[in-house]
């Protein structure tokens, strides 16, 4: 068996950052990672461009049973500190809109980054290794498919359950409830949602119409693009939403946002009587959907012979349409999962389970999930800083 002072398992984005860390303060790591490669997230992340941070990382833009858990280690490693570690590699980025940072060039360049450091800091990386027991008595024994480690400090850096074929198990959670650390139910976050029935009868043939909107869940609302799916909704608005909503719950979207729908409906039928409502709506929304929802709402009729409460009643729509999706579609398309290791079992200060020394988790695998746009790998880089800090 060979002894290392901390083992992470998980090379993704959180593990790495925190074996880097552990390394750089003269700690013998050892970094576990089962699947053939390390960061394979990392990878498919923004288009292949690795969204790697976000300019307006605040803990309110983080979902928690605990609101205020985050606020500390996103105060000790911020999104400065980060952006100034991909400014020391070389690697150009730039500002998309709301904030989110993205690689000029490939993600691979991000993966490439982490790995120079956990090298610089000593740190011995191990792929294709599958965990296959723990256990704790005066040290931490790590059994795997490639022979046995032990340890005085072991950081669960597996994350979650979301994107299962990039290789994402609930192995963080099996191993939180073997050390008695409780969980807060875990669920598909970032994900688009689908629908059934009539709903989804409208909605299929739309499927790649993309428009701005305003989608609102519980009291969150979110101002970006959404889009339609053959199963239901998805696009960034409804990625953010569906954080927010609860299955039965409604989801209001506005598809005229800074537009009284109403009133211009009822202003073009003024100003323009022999027009065509398809073509009214054609000047609020994508021409499929306008023709869809004008032969869903009004008689085939120009708009001048269409009485005022049927285009009162479209306008109210257009600005509050509610709809209830029959589900989500689940972990196999969600970004993140919700849920996960509760943070009332963690410390704060350095990921570090209260009544378990020397047991550490940080990243998905914990109950707190940032929001689209950068947020959850800020979310990786800082506890895992703040579990390197203290392992």
């Amino acid at each position: 068996m060979t002894h290392f002072d901390v083992v992470v398992i998980g090379a993704g984005a959180a593990g790495m950052f925190a074996a880097m860390r552990a390394g750089q303060r003269g700690r013998c790591v050892l970094l576990l990672e089962h699947t053939d490669e390390p960061g394979r997230k990392i990878l498919i992340s923004g288009g292949g461009r690795c969204n790697f941070t976000n300019l307006g990382c605040v803990p309110e833009r983080f979902l928690s049973a605990n609101p205020h858990f985050a606020r500390s280690a996103l105060a000790r490693y911020t999104q400065h500190d980060f952006v100034a570690l991909v400014r020391r590699h070389g690697i150009a980025f730039h500002e998309k809109t709301l904030g989110q940072l993205f690689c000029d060039g490939s993600a691979r360049q991000i993966v490439a980054m982490l790995l120079a450091e956990c090298a610089a800091a000593g740190v011995a990386l191990r792929v294709s290794h599958r965990v296959t027991d723990i256990s704790r008595a005066d040290r931490f024994t790590i059994a795997t498919d490639h022979g046995d480690f032990s340890a005085e400090s072991l950081v669960l850096a597996t994350g979650g359950l979301s994107i299962p074929k990039m290789g994402a198990t609930g192995f963080a959670h099996d191993v939180a409830r073997r050390f008695g650390l409780p969980l807060v139910t875990p669920r598909p976050g970032l994900v688009p949602f689908t629908f059934d029935g009539a709903m989804l009868d409208l909605m299929r043939p739309l499927a790649g119409v993309a428009l701005p909107v305003v989608a609102r869940a519980g009291r969150a609302a979110f101002a970006e693009a959404m889009l339609f799916t053959h199963r239901g909704l998805s696009g960034p608005a409804v990625l953010q939403a569906s954080s927010y909503w609860a299955p039965g719950d409604p989801v209001t979207v506005d598809l005229a946002p800074g537009h009284d729908a109403s009133a211009a409906l009822l202003a073009a039928k003024r100003a323009r009587p022999k027009a065509e409502p398809r073509t009214i709506l054609a000047d609020l929304l994508p021409q499929r959907l306008a023709q869809a929802l004008a032969a869903l709402q009004l008689p085939p009729r120009v708009i001048g012979e269409v009485a005022d409460a049927p285009l009162k009643a479209l306008g109210a729509l257009l600005n509050r349409w509610s709809l209830t999706p029959a589900g989500t579609e689940g972990y196999a398309k969600a970004e993140v999962t919700l849920g996960g290791i509760d943070t009332a079992a963690l410390s704060q200060k350095t990921m570090e389970a209260k009544h378990v020394p020397g047991l550490f988790a940080v990243g998905e695998a914990v109950d707190v999930t940032g929001w689209l746009g950068g947020y959850n790998f800020q979310w990786a880089w800082s506890s895992g800083w703040a579990a390197g800090e203290a392992a």
